[in-house]
C-alpha cells in the first residue's frame, strides 16, 4: 500500500514536471540546440529596456519632436529580449566598453556607441537638427 502512494505521488509530481515544461517551452529551449546569433539592423539601432526610466525619457523627447520622423533608426528591447541583449553586448564590445558596464538607453550608429539618456538625446537632436 506505501509503495502504491509513494509511486501515485511521484507521478503525479513527474506529469507535473512534464506538463510545465511544454507549456513554458522549457523543454524547447533545452532541445532547440543555440538559436542563431540576431544579425546587427543597419544603420542607427537604439537598445533600450522595457521599464527602464531612462529609456522611457528617451521615448517620450523623441514623441515630443517628432524624431522618428526625421532620423530614421531600429529600437531593440533588451531585457525581455535575450538575443537582443546578446547583440548589445557585442555591439559594445565593438566600442570597447565592457559588459559589466552596458545599460541603456544605448545607441549605436555604426561607428561610435552613446549610452544614457543624456548622449543619446543629444545625438538624435544633432541627428533632427534640433538646437
Amino acid at each position: 500500500m506505501d509503495k502504491t502512494i509513494i509511486l501515485t505521488i511521484l507521478l503525479i509530481v513527474i506529469a507535473g514536471f512534464l506538463f510545465w515544461g511544454f507549456q513554458t517551452g522549457f523543454f524547447a529551449n533545452i532541445f532547440s540546440g543555440p538559436a542563431a546569433p540576431t544579425p546587427l539592423p543597419p544603420g542607427i539601432v537604439e537598445f533600450y529596456g522595457q521599464g527602464c526610466p531612462h529609456c522611457k525619457d528617451v521615448d517620450d523627447f523623441i514623441k515630443a519632436n517628432n524624431i522618428d520622423q526625421k532620423v530614421k533608426f531600429t529600437k531593440l528591447e533588451v531585457w525581455y529580449n535575450k538575443s537582443n541583449a546578446e547583440l548589445l553586448g557585442q555591439v559594445a564590445q565593438k566600442c570597447n566598453i565592457t559588459s559589466g558596464s552596458v545599460g541603456v538607453p544605448f545607441l549605436y550608429d555604426g561607428l561610435k556607441c552613446y549610452v544614457g539618456e543624456v548622449d543619446v538625446i543629444n545625438f538624435l537632436k544633432n541627428e533632427a537638427g534640433i538646437k
